[in-house]
């Protein structure tokens, strides 16, 4: 994508969504890193399906550490890959509990030390918490880079690098959920919806749907 495009592109996407959110539903900091775990392999959609319920009864690492692997379980096992994750949760619940005193760290590296934690997930919560200008690259954000010339890469730590330094100042707050609405919704992975597109002016994607 041309530098002159970069602005321009960001403008327009922030001119449609001027104060983009999480689709996941969380009540704190730590439901919010618990649904973010839980959303590895899974829509959005089936994590809010799932601990609607939960969250109404569990809001701490506590009360999580309480609940127990297996009644986790029968909350999250519409969710891909529950048993894992159940197991992840607990004991990132048992981590935060011993070692952060129940907090949740604003903290790259101590997020990612906990279990189930990856770069992703870390820079998705600092960003949507604790307002930290992140990107985290998912399929959807890795796709987007890579098909409109923005920030290409062979892989999704190349792609985070490439955004944090081609993404003006002004738009990094916001640009981890602009960029992922977009791929959701109109640039889609099989068939994107060119037509529909807002920033089609300035995305270098050669093989357009017209």
């Amino acid at each position: 994508m041309k530098k002159a495009h970069i602005n321009l592109f960001y403008e327009t996407l922030a001119k449609g969504n001027p104060e983009p959110k999480s689709e996941l539903q969380y009540t704190n900091v730590y439901t919010l890193l618990v649904a973010v775990v839980l959303s590895a392999q899974a829509t959005d959609k089936g994590v809010n399906k799932a601990t609607e319920a939960l969250f109404k009864i569990v809001e701490t690492p506590n009360q999580m550490v309480e609940l127990g692997e297996a009644k986790l379980k029968d909350y999250i096992k519409t969710i891909g890959l529950f048993n894992t994750k159940a197991k992840n949760v607990i004991k990132l619940s048992q981590m935060l509990v011993h070692e952060h005193g129940g907090e949740v760290p604003n903290d790259q590296a101590a997020l990612e030390k906990l279990p189930g934690v990856g770069r992703k997930t870390a820079n998705v919560v600092r960003n949507i918490y604790f307002q930290v200008p992140t990107i985290a690259v998912d399929t959807h954000i890795f796709r987007v880079g890579n098909r409109t010339g923005l920030a290409p890469g062979k892989n999704p730590l190349e792609v985070e690098k490439k955004l944090l330094k081609v993404t003006p100042k002004e738009w990094k707050l916001h640009a981890h959920h602009w960029l992922i609405l977009h791929g959701r919704y109109i640039c889609k992975a099989r068939k994107p919806e060119c037509t529909a597109c807002p920033v089609i002016d300035y995305c270098a994607y050669k093989a357009k749907t017209l």
